[in-house]
């Protein structure tokens, strides 16, 4: 029986290479969960093939994630990328915006996961769920409370889940990102004046000691990974993906 991969938010940046990966992979189906029908619109050429299924809409939306489970052939792993960058300021919101503000991310991986979850139990197969985290999940970035809050409930989704369903053979992992080349990000780079954006490049340096950001591929990679056979004994983890950065302690006295 063909198998598939469910991927929310995979027509753009970190989704997109996500896809194309698991396309090269693997002969199984993937099924794409957008809310942005145009963000597809690279994938012709899959979805005309029937490697690529797209279900349009939102990934929070209970009804919209039975539908990525019906759409392709037997599940055998999940990845919750869907995401926003909201900013904000608690004290100029109320606490029923903030934590409005905060479900926009967390809700989309919670509707996943059990959609993904009871899939894997009604099966009675192994399954893998990977969602993406990132690094202000434990070091935040001011002026984002809502994105680094939801991220680090996000973490701790993985591991109780990982916890809850491990014995059913059902993996719960993370990917918590650094800063990663997109369009969103090559587009923020392009509005900057040339000291403005010689000062980001300079402060990705002193962040991530690989001095660079991370490429999409890359992430990819760790993703395919948690997704396949080859990290069986992985449940419950949170990897960086992140050229060091979860490791790097500043020096003020670096020139």
């Amino acid at each position: 029986m063909d198998s598939s991969v469910v991927v929310t938010g995979g027509g753009r940046g970190v989704g997109r290479a996500i896809v194309e990966r698991l396309l090269a992979e693997s002969d199984g189906s993937v099924v794409v969960v957008e809310f942005d029908e145009k963000a597809l619109e690279w994938a012709g050429e899959h979805i005309a093939d029937g490697r690529l299924v797209q279900v349009i809409g939102d990934a929070s939306d209970e009804r919209v994630v039975a539908r990525a489970v019906e759409a392709g052939g037997e599940l055998r792993g999940w990845v919750n990328n869907a995401a926003i960058f909201p900013d904000g300021w608690l004290h100029e919101m109320t606490p029923a915006e903030a934590s409005a503000l905060i479900a926009r991310n967390v809700d989309p991986v919670l509707a996943g996961c059990r959609a993904a979850v009871r899939a894997f139990l009604a099966s009675g197969r192994p399954g893998s769920i990977v969602n993406i985290s990132s690094h202000q999940a434990q070091r935040a970035v001011r002026g984002a409370f809502a994105y680094a809050t939801a991220k680090a409930a996000i973490e701790g989704l993985t591991r109780a889940l990982a916890v809850d369903y491990g014995r059913f053979s059902v993996r719960v992992n993370a990917l918590a990102l650094g800063s990663i080349a997109t369009d969103r990000s090559d587009a923020h780079l392009a509005a900057l004046d040339p000291a403005a954006r010689d000062g980001f490049e300079r402060e990705i340096r002193l962040l991530q000691p690989l001095g660079r950001m991370g490429r999409t591929g890359e992430v990819a990679e760790a993703a395919a990974f948690l997704l396949s056979d080859r990290s069986s004994f992985l449940n419950g983890t949170i990897i960086p993906v992140d050229g060091g950065r979860s490791a790097v302690g500043r020096d003020p006295e670096e020139v």
